[in-house]
This record gives structure tokens, sequence and C-alpha cells, in this order.
């Protein structure tokens, strides 16, 4: 009978220890979710608002629709946006995916421009200025 009480004290160190493991994981798998899942979609957020709080006018848009415009007006909560010459839609600010502006645009045809220049100016070595 001294055996009983024995039983009994291996059975429930095996019951922490299967705890311990058991919250070890579960705060594994909270970790792996908040740096895949969370933080990501938080970091998107951040920036679409950031993006929507800095439209202004003459800014290239793409709604989520998928209709591009330039905007002509911004209200509080909308954007008026112009598709065609004579036709003006308008959005809610949310309904925008994309904003490019038009120093952006330069900016970006700019660089392009001088990495084509830089690419074409640049002579080509020949077997013989190598030797």
């Amino acid at each position: 009978m001294s055996f009983v009480p024995f039983l009994q004290s291996a059975g429930s160190a095996s019951t922490t220890g299967g705890f311990l493991s058991s919250a070890v994981l579960m705060v594994l798998l909270i970790v792996i979710f908040y740096f895949f899942l969370i933080r990501p979609q938080n970091k998107k957020q951040k920036e679409t608002e950031k993006m929507l709080a800095a439209l202004k006018k003459g800014d290239k848009i793409v709604t989520i629709g998928g209709i591009h415009g330039v905007i002509s007006s911004l209200k509080e909560k909308t954007v008026i946006v112009k598709v065609d010459d004579n036709v003006k839609l308008e959005f809610s600010r949310s309904a925008i995916s994309g904003a490019e502006n038009e120093s952006a645009v330069s900016e970006k045809s700019a660089k392009d421009k001088k990495s084509s220049d830089n690419a074409t100016s640049a002579p080509a070595e020949t077997s013989e200025e190598k030797k």
C-alpha cells in the first residue's frame, strides 16, 4: 500500500508537464499569428489611411472596382473623380485602392530616364581593352 501515494504524485507531475508544454505551444502560436497575420495587416491599414489622407486634386487614382481617373475635387468623406472629358463620378474615400500623384510619376520617369541614359552612355568594353 505504500505505492499508492507514489503513483498519485507521479501522475500529477506528468499533468503539470503536459500543461506547461501546452501553454508554451499556445504562446508560440499567438506569436506566430501576430507576426504573420496581425502585424502585416495593421501596417497595410496604416499605409492605406496615410495614402487616403494625402490625396489631393490632380492625383491619379484607381478604385476598388478598377475605375481609373483623376481627382477633380475633394470633400470630407468623398472624392469626385474625373473619368473622361465630361464624366465625373463621386466615390467614397474608402473605395480608393491606390493613388499615384503627379510628382511621384515625374520622379519615377526621371529615375527611369537616368537609368536608361546610364545604360546607353556607358561604353562597352571590347576584348582588346581587357588585355
